[in-house]
C-alpha cells in the first residue's frame, strides 16, 4: 500500500506520482509538514498519518484527504486535487460559472460607487450636479434624489455581468495555461498572464458593452430614460443598433491595458504574498485591491472618453461630427481636451480608484472562493466514484 503525497503546488503542476524514498515501501513523506493558509493564518507540523498539505477547511472537513491506492509505486498516478487547475477532465464551466458569480456581485456590491464615477467624469455638469468628492456625490444623490436613485441600472448590468465575465475568465484560465506551457513551461509567465488577460478582454467588452451603454445612460443627471427597456427602445430607435457598440473600440483601447496591468499585477503580487498558490483569501483581496486600483488610476483617460462616447452629454454635442454624434476615440479625445483641458482626462480618478479597488478585491475573491469550492466538489465526487467501484 501506498500513500500519495501532496507536495508543494505551484501553478502549472497538474499532476503528481507516489513516491518511495530509498526505494523504502514505507508511508511517504512520514516526517513531512505541511503549512495551511486560511485568511493569513497558519498551523504548522502535521503529523505523521497525515499525509500532504490540507486545504482551508470548508464546514470542518478537510479539503483534500489522503488517497490509497494498490500497486506498484510507478503505475500510480491520479489527477492533482489542485484548486488552481481543474481536476483532470474537468469541463471549462467550472471557471465559467465561477466567474459569472464574481462578475455579478462585484458590479451589484459596487453599483453606487459606480454611479457617483459616471457623474463624476460628466464634462459640464448640471450645476446641481457637481459634487466635492464620492461621498459628498453619493449623499447629495440620495437626499435630493431619492435612496433608489444611485441604483437605476442595476438590472441590465447583472444581465450584462454574468455572461461577460463567464467569457472573460474562461477564456484567460485556459489561454494562461497554454501560454505559460509555451512560454515558461512548468512555471508562471508573467507575458502569458498578460497576453490572455488582453485576449478575454476582447469577449468581455463585445458582451458587456451593450449593457455600459444602457447603465451610463441612466445613470447621469436627469436622466430622461423610464426605465431600462425604455432608453433601450430610444437609443435604438434614435441612433441605431450601432449606438450600444460606439464606445466598444475606445473601450477596447482601454481595457486592454487595463487588463494586462490588472493581471500582470495580480500575478506578480500572488508571487510574493501567496507563493505556494494556496486558497489564501487574504491574499487574493490585497492582490485585487491593489492591481486594480494601479489599473484603474493609469487608464482614467480612456475612460473619461469612453464616458462621454456612451452618453453622448448634450453640452457637449456642438463638437458632433456630421452624423450627430461624437463618434470614435480620436474625437472624443479633443472634445475632452477643448471643454476642460489636461484635467478633464482624470475628472472622476478618485472615484474610479475607490470603485475599482474593492471592485476587483470583491471580483477575485468571490472568483477564487467559487473555484475553489466547485473544484472540492468535483474531486469529491471523483473520488466517490472511484471507491465505489473497488
Amino acid at each position: 500500500m501506498v500513500v500519495l503525497e501532496r507536495g508543494s503546488i505551484r501553478r502549472g503542476r497538474r499532476r503528481m506520482s507516489a513516491e518511495t524514498p530509498g526505494g523504502d515501501g514505507g508511508v511517504a513523506g512520514a516526517s513531512a509538514g505541511a503549512e495551511i493558509r486560511w485568511l493569513g493564518g497558519r498551523f504548522w507540523g502535521v503529523p505523521e498519518g497525515i499525509v500532504g498539505s490540507l486545504s482551508p477547511r470548508i464546514g470542518g472537513e478537510s479539503d483534500f484527504q489522503a488517497v490509497q491506492m494498490h500497486g506498484p509505486p510507478e503505475a500510480l498516478e491520479i489527477s492533482e486535487p489542485d484548486y488552481e487547475g481543474l481536476p483532470q477532465g474537468a469541463s471549462t464551466s467550472t471557471y465559467m460559472l465561477a466567474g459569472a458569480v464574481a462578475g455579478i456581485m462585484e458590479h451589484c456590491l459596487m453599483f453606487p460607487i459606480d454611479c457617483v464615477k459616471t457623474r463624476m467624469q460628466s464634462l459640464q455638469p448640471d450645476p446641481a450636479a457637481r459634487y466635492r468628492n464620492v461621498m459628498d456625490a453619493l449623499w447629495r444623490i440620495v437626499r435630493t434624489e431619492g435612496i433608489w436613485r444611485p441604483m437605476r441600472g442595476l438590472n441590465v448590468t447583472a444581465v450584462g455581468a454574468g455572461p461577460a465575465h463567464a467569457l472573460y475568465f474562461a477564456c484567460y484560465e485556459t489561454l494562461k495555461k497554454k501560454l505559460s506551457d509555451v512560454i515558461h513551461p512548468g512555471a508562471n509567465s508573467h507575458v502569458a498572464n498578460g497576453a490572455a488577460g488582453c485576449v478575454a478582454t476582447l469577449l468581455h467588452d463585445a458582451a458587456m458593452n451593450p449593457a455600459e451603454v444602457v447603465k451610463q445612460r441612466m445613470q447621469m443627471y436627469n436622466s430622461p430614460y423610464r426605465s431600462v427597456l425604455d432608453c433601450i427602445a430610444a437609443v435604438w430607435q434614435k441612433e441605431g443598433a450601432g449606438a450600444f457598440y460606439r464606445s466598444y473600440t475606445t473601450q477596447l483601447t482601454m481595457n486592454v491595458p487595463f487588463q494586462a496591468l490588472h493581471f500582470m499585477t495580480y500575478e506578480y503580487l500572488q508571487e510574493a504574498l501567496n507563493p505556494h498558490r494556496q486558497y489564501n483569501p487574504s491574499s487574493h483581496v490585497v492582490s485585487g485591491a491593489l492591481a486594480g486600483a494601479l489599473a484603474a488610476a493609469a487608464t482614467t483617460p480612456l475612460d473619461v472618453c469612453k464616458t462621454l462616447l456612451n452618453t453622448q452629454e448634450s453640452l457637449a454635442l456642438h463638437s458632433v461630427n456630421s452624423s450627430g454624434h461624437i463618434s470614435g476615440l480620436a474625437h472624443a479625445f479633443r472634445t475632452v481636451y477643448r471643454l476642460g483641458g489636461v484635467p478633464a482626462y482624470f475628472k472622476g480618478v478618485q472615484a474610479r480608484v475607490i470603485y475599482q479597488m474593492p471592485s476587483t478585491a470583491i471580483s477575485w475573491s468571490v472568483y477564487e472562493f467559487f473555484k475553489y469550492v466547485i473544484t472540492k466538489h468535483q474531486h469529491d465526487k471523483r473520488r466517490r466514484e472511484r471507491d465505489g467501484e473497488k
